[in-house]
């Protein structure tokens, strides 16, 4: 029998919990606001994962959207968590929606129906973040390339 989880918002208490998952995973800790998290919890209340939707203000006044921290603890993986906080998020938030992730996370985010987008389609947050990836593969701190992908269904 699979254990039991369920989703709710994050309280402030979750707060330590969140960042303590997200260093955890070595995923950018930037921008970890506890009231924009979906939370999933054992029948303890025990954060077993975590992700969110992030807004950011580009050129003209345009928002954009990110899903971001998207975050399991490794005990409670294979078992759904992460498609049921995606599919939550994505179902509270009107598309389009970005994300960025390692280029090895591409078939898990298209079950989803995310696309990778390339060059000019970007919004400006999403052309910055892929400019600083550049330069940290160049100095050899980051190893794996970095995708921005899209969701507008």
């Amino acid at each position: 029998m699979m254990p039991a989880y369920q989703l709710r918002s994050a309280t402030k208490d979750d707060s330590s919990a969140i960042r303590a998952l997200i260093r955890s995973a070595r995923i950018n800790p930037l921008g970890l606001d506890w009231q924009r998290f979906l939370v999933a919890v054992d029948s303890e209340d025990r954060l077993i994962g975590c992700g969110q939707v992030k807004y950011h203000h580009g050129r003209g006044g345009k928002t954009s959207l990110e899903l971001a921290s998207i975050v399991v603890n490794p005990s409670w993986r294979g078992q759904g968590v992460a498609r049921t906080i995606i599919e939550k998020l994505l179902a509270n938030n009107p598309p389009p929606i970005y994300l960025t992730c390692r280029a090895g996370l591409e078939p898990f985010y298209q079950k989803f129906g995310f696309q990778v987008v390339r060059g000019s389609d970007l919004p400006s947050y999403f052309m910055r973040v892929k400019q600083i990836m550049k330069v940290l593969q160049r100095i050899g701190f980051v190893h794996e390339d970095l995708l921005v992908m899209f969701y507008n269904e």
